[in-house]
């Protein structure tokens, strides 16, 4: 029986994930700083918009791909290994990330590319065209089912989508809004954006080093 404190807990590893995850200087972040600098915060906003939902139906299926899968005990203890490595990788990666780029030329070829309409479709096409973020999402969901972070019941798992759409819509919108108007103060500078998805890179590398330890105690019990 799923109780509020389940609830609110996947909530809260929805919103924690979210966050950690968008950090990260990716496509979405470069098209939103250049937008926010060129034509201003709402349709920087609206490409928020449509990213987040992109996101959030990743995330949806991550999880609907993986229930199947769980219900099996072998599985479930690979995806518990692969889920270690995964995490691992990913906050090396995210501890030497090079400082964000800039490049004035995404929106062309994002517009070549896919022909999106419309602000809200820009952002939507950015994330549906990185499959990167499915398998991220797949990692990241079956780990937190394996390990009962989160129960496998389905009004968990739509409250840590919820979650995850609402810290990256909030992250996105003060990414905007800081670089719209608060040019050349800082507060959004490559070094700042460099700084912070290495904070992410830490928050995972503790993350694997608990999802390790978890894995040593099953060893030594068998």
């Amino acid at each position: 029986m799923v109780d509020w404190i389940d609830m609110s807990e996947a909530s809260l590893w929805g919103l924690v994930a979210g966050f950690v995850t968008s950090v990260v200087g990716g496509p979405i972040n470069v098209t939103l700083i250049n937008e926010a600098a060129k034509n201003g915060f709402h349709r920087s906003l609206l490409i928020a918009c449509g990213a987040v939902l992109m996101e959030a139906i990743y995330c949806v299926a991550a999880f609907a791909g993986s229930a199947e899968l769980l219900e099996n005990r072998w599985v479930q203890a690979a995806m518990e290994l692969i889920s270690f490595f995964l995490v691992l990788i990913l906050g090396i990666k995210y501890l030497r990330v090079e400082p964000v780029k800039v490049d004035p030329s995404v929106e062309e070829f994002v517009e070549r590319k896919f022909h999106p309409r419309g602000a809200f479709w820009i952002g939507f096409t950015r994330m549906l065209g990185n499959p990167g973020v499915l398998l991220l999402w797949f990692g990241v969901t079956g780990s937190l089912v394996a390990h009962r972070a989160i129960e496998p019941v389905w009004s968990c798992k739509g409250l840590f989508c919820v979650g995850v759409a609402i810290s990256s819509f909030l992250w996105f919108a003060v990414l905007s809004w800081g670089i719209s108007h608060g040019q050349g103060t800082g507060r959004f500078s490559p070094t700042a954006l460099r700084r912070l998805s290495q904070l992410s890179g830490v928050v995972l590398l503790i993350t694997a080093v608990i999802v390790g330890g978890r894995l040593m105690m099953l060893l030594v019990k068998r």
